[in-house]
């Protein structure tokens, strides 16, 4: 894309990027009428669009190679690798590909079946079978190993009816006679057992049903304009908006980890899309809500016969259930043509394909004249010319992409050009990044019962983006580094719910990302420029909180002052707050509003008390002078002396990485933690970083006790920048809780307890559905 932008005529680019919302329809069609005229670039749309060319298409050969690797791995107990190749395998296989006289496809998913069963994955051996069933009713072997799965599972009437069924298919007698002897022992076993059976559940969304009935207004603001706000008091925890995604697209990091439906982490037995490669899904559901056929839709018709397809024809896939009424469009079902496009171009161009395909659709039906009309905001006149241009050529290929290979019936010009540029400009600004909770201890899913891994010695919890969606409603929510509401994914499915009592008539702000105790005023206010080309006017932004002051700072040289010690790029963010911080009298009315921002654990005095006793006077703060007693610091001997004491932490957390920690490497980064503790503020993010990294060597070596000490220091410092509720502390709270338990430290027992309240308050009810904590919880009671 880099060589083609600098096809481009320096006049042509000066004036794009000089370009108004109202000129695109003008600068779009120059720009086109210049790249059509460039073999270069329909070279590039051959490669993108002509299916000639796909790197995306089914490939028997290479199937039937990845095919025989697994079944040569399977035969030395290398089940790992063996489980790789056959899920390559059915990635690849065409649906319609014979081998042996038996759909390729069909074959593999028993191959893989028989594998899941060997290392004790039943209900994935179980889920396979089914899925060679549908493709293959008559297949005589995928009946007798799904009756064995459910003889393990408990199932035995399920495993009754699947052995009889492979007795009445398989040829031989031989064959006849061994299903008929395991029969017998079937219905034996059936008589003397009370063992309840396991039924397979093929259903990812899971029951997220929870009442909703606050009504919400949208407000209109000077600073801020279109918004939302509550119309009663809000109770803490209480869900305030579900919504569906208009469109959602997973992240290119993402592809082989995580369904590309529902964006759950994929389950050991992948189900790939019937016409391409590039896709993954958990399950048949995912697969065909995604615009995939159901398997059923391939039976095989080799060796059937009318009296056998319709006996074993009770496995017709249903494409929605009234279980999870929602909407229903087949995202990738354009994509889905064995072309490179969906691909290679950034997720966010092929997120604007996917809305492009599903309004054009709605277009049908209503009487809009209107490409795509989501009614969202955007920045396209703050971009920089550079991001303008990349704006035009991407929509330029998007719209040529999808007419080559998909025949979307929509004329390239300047107002369809135009309609895409601003499309890809409101994603840019309101797409949702998708997050996961994820357990950074935990081998992947499907190698997790494959691989020697013992018990975690620690556990952890992050948020992982997985993918980005529009959700059109949720796009109204505003900013705040200071939010009152949190925002989280189950499945597709946004929920938001208020972390704090809302009062009547007040702004419901989530965190576009940076938060107070995340970042600084001023690189918060730098990333949302940026990214969203505004300046944030929050309350965390505007007025005076303990937490900017101290991220960043230097400790007061005095060992008797709880001062702060500024740089001149912290003073140019916080001069402004610290002059419109009210003086006597009217201190003791703002320090009231202060307690309700919760961050003031220690008190403002104590860090820059001397700033807050002048007048109402403009104040005047200098660099490397002390705000609560006015000491001067060296700032260039602290950062000499920092740089050198950060070079041996970063040479412990690239130990940790390699889990190759040394006495020496523990002994230097403790001395430089003694260093930053005596030039940084207590409550520098630095420093709690440095106590964390210590806490994770010193599990790494089976130093409990320190361990345990460290990760208390860090969050010590964590709860005064954040609030001792954050849900930031509730992540910390499993590391420390989890040293506890190695430990046997009974206080293990208050940190779980205050991290149910956290999660509590930012998850409601459903904190029950997430995986990784319900998992730790399961280590507490084990314990």
């Amino acid at each position: 894309m880099e060589k083609l932008k600098c096809l481009v005529p320096e006049s042509i680019k000066r004036m794009v990027g000089e370009s108004s919302h109202e000129d695109l329809a003008s600068t779009s069609s120059t720009l086109l009428h210049c790249l059509l005229n460039l073999p270069q670039f329909q070279q590039m749309i051959d490669d993108l669009a002509d299916s000639n060319n796909s790197l995306c298409g089914k490939n028997k050969k290479v199937a039937l190679e990845l095919k025989q690797k697994g079944n040569e791995s399977y035969l030395t107990a290398e089940y790992a690798s063996a489980l790789e190749s056959y899920s390559q395998a059915l990635r690849v296989a065409p649906m319609d590909a014979v081998d042996m006289d038996k759909n390729l496809v069909a074959t593999l998913f028993l191959n893989r079946a028989s594998l899941f069963h060997k290392i004790g994955f039943l209900t994935e051996s179980l889920r396979d079978c089914k899925r060679a069933i549908q493709i293959s009713p008559t297949y005589a072997k995928a009946w007798y190993r799904r009756g064995k799965a459910n003889v393990d599972l408990g199932n035995f009437k399920d495993a009754v009816n699947d052995f009889n069924n492979a007795k009445s298919l398989e040829l031989s007698l031989d064959g006849k006679r061994h299903i008929e002897t395991e029969l017998n022992i079937i219905l034996e076993r059936q008589k003397s057992t009370s063992k309840m059976a396991v039924q397979e559940n093929d259903n990812c969304f899971g029951h997220f049903d929870e009442p909703h009935q606050l009504k919400l207004s949208q407000v209109s603001t000077p600073d801020k304009g279109r918004g939302m706000a509550s119309q009663c008091d809000i109770a803490q925890a209480s869900l305030v908006h579900k919504e569906e995604p208009y469109a959602l697209i997973i992240l290119k990091s993402c592809r082989e980890t995580h369904c590309h439906y529902c964006l759950n982490q994929l389950r050991a037995d992948t189900v790939p899309c019937t016409s391409c490669t590039i896709p993954l899904y958990c399950s048949e559901h995912c697969q065909v809500q995604a615009g995939g056929e159901p398997f059923s839709n391939f039976q095989d018709k080799i060796g059937t016969n009318e009296s056998h397809s319709h006996s074993h024809g009770e496995y017709k896939f249903a494409v929605c259930s009234d279980s999870n009424p929602i909407e229903c469009f087949p995202e990738h079902k354009h994509e889905c043509l064995g072309v490179n496009w969906p691909a290679i171009l950034p997720s966010d161009i092929v997120l604007a394909g996917r809305i492009l395909v599903k309004s054009t659709s709605q277009r049908c039906s209503t009487k809009s004249n209107a490409l795509c009309d989501l009614g969202l905001s955007h920045s396209y006149t703050q971009i920089t010319p550079e991001s303008k241009l990349e704006l035009h050529v991407y929509a330029i290929v998007l719209l040529c992409c999808l007419q080559h290979s998909f025949g979307f019936e929509l004329p390239i010009n300047g107002v369809s050009l135009s309609q895409t540029i601003i499309l890809i400009s409101q994603i840019r600004v309101n797409a949702m990044a998708i997050v996961r909770m994820k357990s950074v201890d935990d081998p992947p899913d499907q190698f997790r019962k494959l691989t020697s891994v013992g018990d975690a010695l620690t556990s952890s919890l992050e948020q992982v983006p997985v993918g980005q969606a529009i959700y059109k409603a949720a796009s109204l929510f505003n900013h705040s580094c200071l939010p009152n509401i949190h925002a989280y994914f189950l499945s597709r499915t946004l929920f938001i719910r208020t972390t704090e009592n809302v009062s009547t008539g007040c702004p419901l702000e989530l965190s576009y990302g940076p938060q107070v105790g995340q970042s600084d005023c001023e690189d918060r206010l730098r990333y949302l420029a940026d990214k969203y080309s505004f300046r944030c006017q929050c309350r965390g932004c505007s007025q005076l909180n303990l937490s900017d002051l101290v991220l960043n700072a230097f400790c007061c040289v005095n060992h008797n002052c709880a001062g702060v010690v500024l740089e001149s790029t912290i003073i140019n963010g916080e001069t402004h707050k610290l002059n419109n911080f009210p003086r006597a009298p009217e201190k003791q009315k703002f320090d009231s509003h202060l307690q309700g921002q919760k961050l003031n654990i220690v008190d403002l005095n104590d860090v820059a008390g001397l700033a807050l006793k002048f007048n109402n006077s403009s104040l005047h703060i200098h660099p490397g002078f002390c705000l609560h007693c006015g000491s001067h610091r060296d700032l260039d001997a602290s950062h000499e002396a920092i740089n050198k004491a950060w070079s041996y932490i970063k040479r412990l957390q690239e130990a940790i990485i390699s889990k190759d920690i040394t006495g020496t490497t523990l002994l230097d980064a403790s001395r430089a933690l003694g260093i930053l503790r005596s030039t940084l503020h207590a409550y520098n993010k630095s420093v709690a970083e440095a106590e964390d990294n210590l806490a994770q060597a010193f599990c790494l070596v089976r130093d409990f006790q320190s361990a345990r000490e460290h990760c208390k220091e860090s969050i010590k410092i964590l709860q005064t920048l954040y609030g001792p509720d954050h849900i930031v502390i509730g992540y910390e709270l499993v590391k420390l809780a989890s040293i506890q338990l190695s430990l046997d430290d009974p206080a293990a027992v208050d940190s779980t307890n205050h991290l149910g309240l956290i999660f509590a308050r930012y998850f409601g009810p459903h904190v029950d559905f997430i995986v990784p904590y319900q998992q730790f919880l399961k280590r507490v009671g084990h314990r």
